[in-house]
């Protein structure tokens, strides 16, 4: 839910719980999956902010799960391989299209190992934005 342009909130409600988290920074992507593989949906929220460890404003994917009707982190990303541009979530995979340090693009899977996102495979690398965002939205069709 948004509550303003600049604040997104979380929520997750039973029939006997709710529970909320602040998103305080700009949220572009929204998907739910279940990405550790235990069975409940997860949430996969992309924001735009820095990081301790990458200072510039860039995109990023935080995970969160319903812990008992809690909304708690699963992992809060600084960052997958390149520079993430957007993402989507199928076949407990998240798709990426990430932008390389010499502007040209790639198009991977990640998946959940134990304690955040690991790589699996390229679908391509060293392309155009264009047959990126080509390749991205043919690979993530719904």
């Amino acid at each position: 839910m948004q509550k303003s342009d600049s604040l997104s909130v979380l929520s997750i409600s039973t029939d006997s719980t709710h529970s909320e988290w602040p998103l305080s920074y700009p949220v572009y992507r929204f998907c739910t999956g279940d990405v550790d593989g235990d069975g409940s949906e997860d949430a996969l929220v992309g924001v735009v902010k820095s990081t301790r460890f990458f200072p510039e404003k860039g995109r990023r994917i935080f995970i969160f799960k319903n812990f008992h009707g809690l909304v708690r982190p699963l992992w809060m990303g600084s960052r997958l391989g390149g520079k993430l541009e957007d993402f989507k979530f199928a076949n407990g995979k998240v798709t990426a299209l990430e932008r390389t340090d010499d502007d040209r693009y790639v198009v991977a899977d990640y998946e959940w190992k134990g304690f955040g996102m690991s790589f699996v495979r390229f679908h391509a690398k060293n392309i155009t934005r264009e047959q990126a965002i080509e390749l991205f939205n043919k690979l993530t069709a719904l």
